[in-house]
């Protein structure tokens, strides 16, 4: 007997990429176009990413213009007859934030908040059951089993969070892509930059940034790694020079 071929799936991101190998599985080949440490608003396809999108059965990406240009690509696909879904398919409007750095679209980085992940998890689950009905018993079991993981993540962080004082309860960090984890989280964030990567970062802003670190005495700052850190280096540089 001839065995069955397994379904190939190319997910954008490795944060989709990560929930799409937790649903499947053993259950079909998943191929991430972006690894680690790549910034999803400003990626351009390789010539091998296209050719991979197009002999894929399935492809799963973001959404809510996280890729950027990619969208345009993606409805194309799927207007073409493409198995092509959008993790945040689910989340309501009301939901979801709109920066005014943004204005007109809405705020992509929602996997800051575990509880909207979770939501993009049942997302995966659903789209699969669909594609390959056969395993459908197999992506609702391995959902529901992850999602699970992500109720104790989600009530890990509340409870780490609430150990801070209030008043040093502040994410210091180069990129403002942190809104649903403040609002999840009771935690404001300061930033260098703004919402997205592509907005540069001015004396001002450093200067701003360094008087309120000194000023509320705040000791610890977060890196990224799809983010330059030559703004953070200047705000830690300015905190020496004032004695923190």
């Amino acid at each position: 007997l001839l065995l069955a071929k397994k379904l190939t799936i190319v997910t954008t991101c490795g944060m989709v990429t990560d929930i799409v190998e937790e649903v499947v599985a053993a259950a079909a080949d998943v191929n991430g176009l972006m690894g680690s440490g790549v910034d999803p608003h400003l990626y351009k396809p390789t010539r091998d990413d296209v050719i991979a999108l197009a002999e894929a059965d399935v492809i799963f990406y973001s959404g809510l213009m996280l890729e950027g240009r990619m969208a345009d690509t993606f409805a194309r696909m799927s207007r073409k007859g493409k198995k092509v879904y959008a993790v945040t398919e689910l989340l309501d409007e009301s939901y979801l934030m709109e920066p005014e750095e943004f204005e007109g679209h809405w705020d992509p980085h929602v996997w800051n908040d575990v509880s909207a992940w979770k939501k993009a998890t049942e997302m995966v689950a659903i789209a699969m059951a669909e594609v390959d009905p056969a395993n459908k018993e197999t992506y609702i079991a391995n959902s529901r089993a992850y999602i699970a993981e992500l109720v104790d993540l989600d009530a890990y962080v509340k409870k780490t969070i609430a150990t801070i004082p209030e008043n040093q309860r502040y994410l210091i960090t180069a990129h403002d892509a942190f809104g649903y984890f403040s609002r999840a989280y009771d935690i404001e964030v300061r930033s260098v930059q703004g919402v997205s990567t592509s907005s540069a970062a001015g004396v001002d802003d450093i200067n701003r940034l360094v008087d309120f670190i000194v000023t509320n005495e705040i000791d610890a700052i977060f890196v990224e790694n799809i983010t330059s850190d030559k703004g953070l280096k200047a705000v830690v540089e300015g905190c020496a020079a004032r004695g923190h």
